[in-house]
């Protein structure tokens, strides 16, 4: 058996007074792939940042091991050096430069006088690059040319660029397709051939048994358990996670649906930049009172620019017909969503849904202040009881609400921003893509948050990738196909495949609509 590559050993790591790990064991080694499992705001992410030398030595306590020997990190350059190469969940790349700058990033090739060799850069990119399998990508364009998958793909073969022994994946498939996910567990598998080990860190435990030959838990900065992959189930991996067994990943329960709430009536959108293309056309649909809509569709269907022209935050010129409760509707803001009753939670929590340089608490009643207004002042007492009251309400988890909301993990982010948006008590809410990057446990609590609000009579919409997922809470799915509606189905029987030929093939007559006229409904009390 092969030594240890990596040996962390009673890490401990305190904010505040409050211990984010507690005597953390880790141990990979050469060519081995190790799963690290945990709910949101578990440990796993700042476990990471340890090793990778983020937070310096002297900054928590306990030993690393690495090739045997104690590893001293003052920054992210000493464990670079040592072949430790983190690939944090948010990219690190610089949308300006080219493919192969961004990859020789810090490791530029220099002619004599130090001009950049851009020829040998070019050459050593798109080698890098082949050797990976990753094509369809040139490597002199800058790297905004491409589209999330592409860029994960591009940090994994910057990474490799730096020599690493040891590659840290934080998530690395939360914004692939499903053939880019192929392609990356496929790099997981050579890289592990060749002798690079990893650490994998994912919430789909279907990648993690995909290709990892350990699988380390750890559950509230602690550990829980090492165990080898093949002596493992995804149910047991769960169970360990969350502290419970979870029988049911959708919690649904039978509830009412009532009349139509809202009608969205020949949504078109125009591409932001190229105006005669239309991203949305001409789409109609309507949402009942206790209904959960589910929206599907292939990446870059356009899902997410129907729904943000609903709500007022397409960037684009668009157009639509809105009603809501029988009257017409004009959104020309958010701010008139939400003063009508419409709230949404966007899909990129990063750039659309958190103020990352304001507390937990205040991204939290950032939409409701006038609550809390007292002759021009802001009531704190009051406000931060409400704080407390919907963090607990949602689970969110902050060693302190005024903490800075950067500094939760993404599912804790995720929330906190649907905290806000429920301070708002809308008729109609729109979730788009509410589960990414969360974990199984806060996964199932919000979906048994979404089946709580339908039964109190909120309309909702959400937006997923995961058909598991949309046929798991919906009531009726809409299929979105290249900007146009392909389906309108009631959640009877209905199955992935359904869903999938209806994406990529125009279908004239769906169970529950007929191009050119109103959805037909039927009759609520389903689940």
């Amino acid at each position: 058996m092969s030594e240890p590559l990596l040996q962390m050993r009673g890490i401990v790591k305190t904010f505040d007074g409050v211990k984010a790990l507690d005597g953390i064991n880790l141990v990979v080694k050469p060519g081995e792939c190790v799963g690290l499992c945990g709910e949101n705001g578990a440990g796993k992410s700042t476990l990471m940042k340890v090793l990778s030398g983020v937070y310096p030595t002297g900054t928590w306590d306990g030993e690393i091991l690495w090739e045997g020997q104690p590893l001293h990190a003052s920054g992210i350059r000493d464990t670079e050096r040592a072949g430790i190469v983190i690939i944090h969940q948010e990219l690190m790349l610089v949308p300006e430069l080219s493919v192969a700058e961004n990859i020789y990033l810090g490791n530029e090739i220099t002619l004599p006088g130090g001009r950049m060799n851009y020829a040998a850069m070019y050459q050593g990119a798109d080698k890098l690059l082949r050797d990976l399998n990753i094509q369809g990508i040139n490597v002199a364009l800058p790297v905004m040319h491409y589209g999330g998958g592409h860029q994960q793909l591009i940090e994994i073969a910057k990474a490799l660029n730096k020599r690493a022994k040891l590659l840290i994946l934080d998530e690395p498939s939360s914004s692939l397709t499903a053939a880019e996910t192929r392609i990356l567990l496929d790099i997981v598998r050579d890289l592990k051939a060749r002798g690079i080990a990893c650490v994998y860190i994912s919430h789909k435990l279907d990648e993690v048994e995909a290709v990892c030959d350990t699988v380390t838990v750890i559950r509230d900065g602690r550990h829980v358990s090492t165990a080898p992959m093949d002596a493992l189930t995804t149910d047991r991996i769960i169970a360990q996670m969350v502290g419970r067994e979870i029988t049911q990943l959708f919690p649904r329960e039978p509830h009412p649906i009532g009349e139509v709430v809202f009608e969205a009536r020949n949504v078109t959108c125009y591409d932001v930049n190229n105006p005669a293309r239309k991203r949305v056309d001409g789409v109609s649909f309507a949402v009942r009172r206790g209904e959960i809509l589910g929206v599907a569709g292939l990446v870059g269907a356009g899902r997410t620019e129907l729904m943000q022209a609903v709500f007022g935050a397409y960037e684009g010129a668009s157009e639509a017909d809105l009603v809501l409760d029988g009257k017409p509707l004009k959104i020309r803001a958010p701010l008139d969503a939400i003063r009508a009753g419409i709230a949404m939670v966007p899909e990129d929590r990063k750039r659309h849904g958190i103020v990352s340089l304001m507390s937990v608490g205040h991204n939290i009643t950032l939409a409701v202040l006038q609550r809390f207004a007292r002759l021009g002042r802001i009531d704190g007492a009051a406000e931060l009881d409400t704080i407390r009251k919907e963090m607990r309400r949602l689970a969110v988890r902050a060693a302190h609400p005024m903490l800075p909301i950067a500094s939760l993990s993404g599912g804790n982010q995720q929330k906190a921003v649907l905290t806000r948006m429920l301070l708002t008590e809308p008729r109609v809410l729109i979730l788009d893509e509410p589960t990414r990057g969360v974990d199984v446990g806060a996964k199932y609590e919000i979906y048994k948050l979404i089946g709580d609000l339908a039964k109190r009579g909120m309309a909702i919409i959400v937006i997923s990738s995961e058909l598991p997922e949309v046929l798991g809470i919906s009531d009726r799915v809409l299929v979105i196909g290249e900007g146009e509606l392909r389906g309108d189905f009631v959640n009877d029987g209905l199955t992935q495949e359904h869903i999938l030929t209806a994406a990529i093939q125009p279908v004239r007559h769906t169970p529950g609509h007929t191009p050119g006229h109103a959805p037909t409904f039927h009759q609520a009390g389903h689940a």
